[in-house]
């Protein structure tokens, strides 16, 4: 055996279920090697990538989710629509001219901040994906978490305020669920993060001069209560949106709620740490670092480690039940309609 096709195989074992590799494992790394270039010793990136997608969607027809698909492209466009809305508030509240002490003095005037430029990055996505859904898209979100990431040094090293960590855990928790929005779809569909953000844009500002003696600081109002209220309004526009497919036995509303499910826990952050600060050193809330990390702790795994496997273990016991009452013919995957 070749040092190819025994990393081909290891690749195997490593994504593809066990009963599966023990029946078509040593045909998908012969079709591989037919395929690769004479002496090539390694595995391709574009191989690794296309053997961890083929095993991940055979784990999943293991366990019920094959329709998982169109609910994830359904709640990235929903995530990539909050995230540039959230920009689109965060940046007018940064330029507008009766924002107080957190981005300006009498002195100095505006000061341009490491977070300006993280949601100018956030809503160039928006764009992005109306014109050029697909890679160029993929790549603006990629660099918008990128920056969401290294604003917390880069504002450090500047010595500029930025935003706090809860705020930047949101963007991101968002953002790595927008990295799956569909390369195709109808022109209204692509201009939906664009008019989230352009929407943002006049609210935010309305809101400024109406209330122009306000603190505009990141850790009170608006952010301690708008991104609560996201994360309820992306819950009920999920529900809402999944209404109609559910009656036609889709349930891609049903997968899209189950991946936003992290991101909208993500967005109750700072008022899960609140209550987890007063429970843990009493009195008021005491918003630290460390409170923090602990809440996005709880938060992710409630999410990824109770819920989604509760939910895939639920659905998979439903399909071997219908299968039996089928009297062993396959049961239809409702979720299949969505593909």
């Amino acid at each position: 055996m070749s040092d190819l096709e025994s990393r081909y195989l290891r690749l195997v074992r490593l994504f593809y279920p066990a009963g599966y590799r023990d029946e078509r494992g040593t045909e998908i790394v012969d079709t591989y090697l037919a395929l690769s270039s004479p002496g090539r010793q390694w595995p391709s990136v574009a191989d690794v990538s296309d053997l961890a997608g083929g095993g991940l969607r055979r784990r999943l027809r293991v366990v019920g989710a094959t329709g998982i698909g169109p609910g994830l492209r359904l709640a990235a466009i929903l995530a990539l629509t909050t995230a540039t809305g959230l920009a689109g508030a965060w940046i007018t509240l940064e330029l507008n001219p009766w924002t107080t002490s957190w981005f300006r003095s009498e002195q100095d005037g505006l000061s341009l901040t490491p977070g300006l430029g993280m949601w100018s990055a956030w809503l160039l996505t928006a764009v992005a994906y109306a014109v050029a859904p697909g890679r160029w898209t993929r790549l603006a979100i990629g660099l918008a978490l990128a920056l969401t990431i290294a604003v917390v040094p880069l504002a450090a090293v500047v010595n500029q305020f930025r935003p706090p960590l809860y705020m930047l855990v949101a963007q991101a928790g968002l953002g790595v669920v927008a990295l799956a929005v569909p390369r195709r779809g109808p022109g209204w569909l692509r201009l939906a993060p664009l008019g989230g953000g352009a929407a943002a844009l006049p609210i935010a500002a309305t809101y400024a001069y109406n209330s122009r003696d306000v603190d505009y600081g990141y850790f009170g109002w608006p952010a301690g209560q708008v991104l609560p209220a996201a994360g309820i309004a992306l819950l009920v526009v999920t529900l809402l949106v999944g209404v109609r497919p559910a009656a036609r036995r889709d349930l891609r509303g049903a997968w899209a709620l189950l991946v936003l499910l992290g991101p909208i826990g993500m967005l109750w952050l700072h008022p899960l740490a609140e209550e987890l600060a007063v429970s843990l050193y009493g009195g008021g809330p005491n918003v630290d670092r460390t409170t923090l990390t602990t809440a996005a702790a709880v938060v992710s795994a409630t999410a990824v480690a109770i819920v989604v496997p509760v939910v895939l273990l639920a659905r998979r016991r439903a399909l071997l039940h219908a299968h039996a009452s089928a009297g062993g013919r396959p049961a239809r995957d409702g979720l299949s309609a969505g593909r």
